[in-house]
């Protein structure tokens, strides 16, 4: 099977697989409408928020929020996964961490250190409206371990770095056929009952310090990394049909249209606590995280194989836009924040200031990556 990048991208002379590289593309923009409907209205943390107070485009928002949650970083985790062993064999084990620190480790460093102190100055001195200049702000600044939205990138070399010393002990070659449909749906059931008893412990919401994991979803992360790997090894993606897309895709938007609002439905009716979904011994977590993971992971599936059928055609524009994807990840909450702050004092509801600012931060996201790779040197990181 040929290759393409991974996201972030590791450096191939060999041909690309353009679905994939479009996925990419796709999940990026994704992350950038995810911040921006956290920013107006729907549930989440983020650096500044000027919610709507219409009910029902709450609820609509939280449910566009919630459907992307189900799956967006996991199948990031995936594409990722399925490059690295390639990368591991082609570099070896010492070139192939070097590499990994350099891509992975410099915008860590980047965000924290420069990238996040200017986000928050800003949400602060044009937010709150406290005047200080950027240096009395810095004066009182202790915010300095802070990967923001690069947790991902974080987790990501936590997780190859576990797989390279897990390779030195073994080849870690499994040869397993590609599941059948119920196959995934029982692997979903499980991944989903393995979230509800995290929650337990670690309740939607809570994240390790100077991390940025919300260990709530990770049992996804970690199992759709490993699903990554055996993909590669195994030849998964050649084997996915275009029935077998369709039929998770009508699964998924059943669960999305229908299984969601009944959740929303039952809690209202019956008066339960709301915060039930973010974990605990209850039914509301039970269901939820069942219902993530039965719309999450058919969701994955119904991606990789609609693209591979439809979207496998080299295209110029798009070319571009994966070549500076990464870029785009890591400065899209600078563009959010810098365009809801501008947007913050007109008098309209915050649900008209998202449709504004929305397509807009899409746009600016990609034209600020795109001017970062041309930064002496960071191409070769980013």
């Amino acid at each position: 099977m040929s290759t393409t990048e991974s996201f972030p991208p590791v450096s191939s002379a060999q041909p690309k697989i353009h679905y994939l590289d479009y996925i990419k593309i796709l999940l990026t923009v994704l992350v950038i409408l995810h911040h921006v409907c956290i920013t107006y209205g729907a549930p989440g943390g983020w650096y500044f928020r000027q919610p709507t107070t219409q009910l029902a485009a709450r609820f609509g928002l939280t449910l566009v929020v919630a459907t992307n949650q189900s799956f967006f970083m996991g199948l990031f985790f995936l594409l990722s996964a399925y490059f690295v062993e390639p990368a591991y064999q082609r570099k070896g084990a010492p070139w192939f961490v070097m590499d990994r620190l350099k891509r992975l480790g410099i915008p860590l460093v980047f965000y924290s250190l420069i990238l996040s102190p200017i986000m928050n100055f800003l949400v602060y001195r044009y937010g709150q409206h406290k005047r200080a200049t950027f240096w009395q702000f810095l004066m009182g600044y202790d915010n300095w371990i802070d990967p923001g939205v690069l947790w991902f990138v974080a987790a990501l070399l936590v997780f190859t770095l576990i797989y390279v010393v897990l390779r030195q002990r073994s080849p870690l070659q499994y040869a397993i056929n590609l599941p059948s449909m119920r196959g995934i749906l029982l692997f979903a059931i499980a991944v989903g009952l393995i979230s509800f008893l995290v929650r337990l412990v670690f309740p939607v919401g809570w994240t390790i310090p100077g991390l940025g994991f919300q260990l709530a979803y990770f049992p996804q992360y970690i199992a759709l990394f490993a699903v990554g790997v055996l993909a590669r090894q195994n030849e998964w993606l050649d084997q996915l049909t275009l029935r077998q897309g369709k039929r998770f895709g009508w699964l998924a938007l059943a669960l999305v249209g229908i299984g969601f609002p009944l959740l929303f439905i039952v809690t209202t009716t019956l008066q339960l606590p709301i915060g039930n979904f973010n974990g605990g011994w209850n039914g509301q977590s039970l269901l939820l995280c069942l219902w993530e993971q039965l719309v999450g992971i058919p969701i994955c599936v119904a991606l990789l194989s609609y693209s591979k059928y439809h979207w496998n055609g080299s295209n110029p524009f798009l070319n571009k836009l994966t070549r500076s994807a990464y870029s785009t990840y890591i400065f899209h909450p600078l563009v959010i924040i810098g365009l809801s702050l501008l947007v913050a004092d007109l008098p309209f509801d915050p649900l008209l200031k998202l449709t504004l600012v929305a397509p807009l931060a899409v746009i600016g996201s990609f034209i600020i990556g795109r001017l970062a790779l041309k930064v002496p040197g960071a191409s070769t990181i980013l």
